[in-house]
């Protein structure tokens, strides 16, 4: 019997845009993050564990899928980088990482100018800047979501026509090809479920989603409260939107610790996509249902057909 390996391999990204492959056991990641074991265990590839963004005091445990993380407030831990379906994630997060200490560094650089004074774009940079842990948030949530778009949508372009085949011509071929087709449909709603699930119980709970500021956290003890502006990038062309996250933001500096509007309002972003892709499911379903509904009437035509033609032929038959 041919046994499972588990990859060791983990993609390592820093806030400062570093990044290294590394080969880590379960006791190396431990040492190098405080994480509990039984976290270590949801990220099991081996192991059925459903969709889950879990807080913890110092980490954010990621199980979406084939993503598979853990975030601190300083790093991020992306399991096998290897992965066909995984390269995309590491390549999104070795390109928006870096942007996490831009407005940092801008500061150090410019150290000579006139105090107060600022341009348009370091005020843009400003408004768009929140916390590392979010940033690498913001790209699973936005690598998961489009994931299941993409395939929900190769399901669609393959089962609207094979449908419509069936409805023109019943044959075993073409029920045989949408049976397949609606167990794959199931399976895929399923996996949409789960990860909006996931979403929908986090922006019930503000406790949980106040667990996920781990900046915040950190720098509590030694510093004032503070919350950070979470603004997605899909928010950058909506000047009605980006307004109100401004305003938000305003807001959230004299609300304290249990302010969470920032991060409610980029897990909403998110929790919109994965809505629209459970549509899409929805909707393909009831048009399976509506063909097996027709296909059974002709079916049943063809049967009273068959049974007219029966007790026609009877009394001659006799």
């Amino acid at each position: 019997m041919k046994s499972s390996v588990v990859s060791r391999s983990w993609a390592v990204f820093d806030k400062n845009g570093e990044s290294a492959v590394m080969d880590l056991d379960k006791y190396g990641i431990m040492k190098r993050v405080p994480i509990h074991s039984r976290d270590l265990r949801i990220l099991d590839p081996l192991l059925s564990y459903p969709s889950a963004i879990l807080g913890r005091e110092k980490v954010i445990v990621l199980n979406l899928e084939h993503i598979k993380a853990i975030i601190t407030s300083e790093e991020v831990l992306l399991r096998d980088p290897q992965d066909d379906n995984v390269i995309p994630i590491v390549e999104e997060l070795q390109r928006r990482l870096p942007l996490a200490n831009g407005l940092a560094e801008r500061d150090d650089d410019d150290d000579g100018s006139q105090p107060g004074l600022r341009t348009s774009e370091e005020t843009d940079v400003e408004q768009t800047e929140f916390p590392f842990e979010f940033q690498a948030l913001e790209v699973a949530l936005e690598g998961i979501c489009s994931f299941l778009d993409t395939q929900t949508r190769d399901l669609e372009t393959a089962a609207y026509p094979a449908l419509d085949v069936l409805t023109a011509k019943i044959s075993s071929s073409n029920l045989d090809r949408v049976r397949k087709l609606k167990s794959a449909m199931t399976r895929m709603t399923s996996r949409v479920q789960k990860v909006r699930d996931e979403l929908e119980h986090l922006l019930e709970e503000d406790d949980d989603m106040g667990d996920l500021y781990l900046s915040r956290k950190s720098a509590a003890p030694i510093s004032s409260p503070m919350s950070y502006n979470v603004v997605p990038d899909l928010f950058h062309d909506s000047p009605t939107i980006s307004s109100k996250l401004s305003r938000t933001s305003r807001r959230s500096t004299h609300h304290g610790e249990t302010d969470v509007e920032e991060l409610e309002m980029l897990l909403e972003a998110y929790f919109v996509q994965i809505e629209s892709t459970m549509n899409k499911l929805t909707t393909l379903r009831e048009y399976i249902d509506d063909t097996e509904d027709y296909i059974n009437i002709q079916l049943d035509n063809h049967r009273n057909q068959l049974i007219q033609c029966t007790q026609w032929w009877l009394p001659y038959s006799a």
